[in-house]
């Protein structure tokens, strides 16, 4: 099968065909409007900010003139190692609501010969949580093992549901915390992205003194904001003086879910803990947008699990689901 022509693979048993325009610098729009709200990290437009290293495939299953999954994957022809995604906390397919592992199997068929033609000898895969849509993660769980892919990697994600009320789910210590927070005067804001620069280097500061992964660098995290305006925020704790005590870049990564993605706040501030005050104001912001998760994210450091951290969300009231990502030899 050729790659550099778009093709069309008849999903066994029923009408959709996979539609792929063929490789390209970026991951290409769907020809026909998709029947789903696509999460934020696999639409086209943040795709096209996520510079890659190769050329970029996109898979689109299409029933009539609908469009009901999608897939995309970065090739590498220096390493052979294809990734979906690119650049990207997560990737995978995405399916519209009532799709199955037929669906799956058909974007990954599609992919994996295109990969083949392009001589990518591996797939990995790292897929969303399984909270932002239990029936469709489960899908793809299921089609990748069907497929012979292999679970590289599963960790613990942590969420917040929002139908449930922030104080009631604390555990006691994070309670008192909570009441010392307010009792020292510090209050959470809504911060201007002009404040990028600065908070970029706090949260810098504050991640390389725990120990964990340095954010995106400052330019990549501008050009988001500059481009997805409504889904990029800034989100601080605030002390009397005005100085930062905690801060983060949170994300509406769909219609339903705000993902709080740098958390930080610097070790001096342990004993006030004022990430629990910054997760109460994230988790009243979704609550009156109409979300109903408020994604904490892993706690995965280079050597294994971070702990503390797990320990931390738990006492957040957050509960514990899987993201798991998959490797196959092509």
């Amino acid at each position: 099968m050729s790659v550099s022509e778009p093709f069309s693979v008849v999903e066994a048993g029923a009408a959709p065909r996979v539609w792929a325009p063929g490789p390209g610098p970026r991951a290409a729009a769907p020809r026909h409007p998709l029947a789903f709200a696509p999460l934020l990290f696999l639409a086209p437009a943040h795709q096209a900010l996520q510079p890659p290293a190769g050329p970029v495939l996109s898979f689109y299953l299409e029933d009539g003139a609908r469009t009901v999954a999608q897939l995309h994957a970065l090739a590498d022809p220096a390493t052979g190692l294809a990734r979906s995604p690119g650049q990207a906390p997560f990737g995978g397919a995405q399916l519209a609501p009532g799709l199955g592992v037929g669906a799956v199997h058909a974007l990954f068929e599609a992919a994996e010969a295109a990969l083949r033609g392009l001589r990518q000898r591996r797939l990995a895969v790292r897929g969303y949580p399984f909270c932002y849509d239990p029936a469709g993660a489960a899908a793809l769980a299921e089609a990748l093992r069907q497929r012979g892919y292999r679970v590289a990697l599963a960790e613990q994600n942590y969420h917040l549901d929002l139908a449930q009320d922030y104080a009631a789910g604390l555990h006691p210590s994070e309670r008192r915390r909570l009441h010392k927070c307010a009792r020292h005067g510090l209050v959470v804001e809504q911060e201007h992205r002009w404040f990028l620069p600065r908070a970029h280097a706090f949260i810098s500061a504050c991640r390389q003194e725990r120990g964990q992964a340095q954010p995106l660098p400052l330019a990549r995290l501008e050009a988001l904001f500059e481009a997805f305006p409504d889904d990029y925020f800034l989100f601080s704790v605030r002390a009397p003086s005005g100085e930062w005590a905690a801060l983060t870049v949170a994300v509406r990564v769909s219609e339903t879910v705000l993902y709080n993605f740098y958390p930080a706040s610097p070790l001096s501030q342990n004993a006030l803990s004022p990430v629990v005050l910054l997760n109460e104001g994230l988790h009243a912001f979704a609550r009156a947008s109409g979300m109903a998760v408020l994604d904490l994210g892993t706690s995965t450091l280079p050597e294994g699990p971070n702990v503390s951290l797990l320990r931390f969300k738990r006492h957040l009231g957050a509960t514990a689901g899987l993201r798991l990502s998959w490797e196959k030899a092509l």
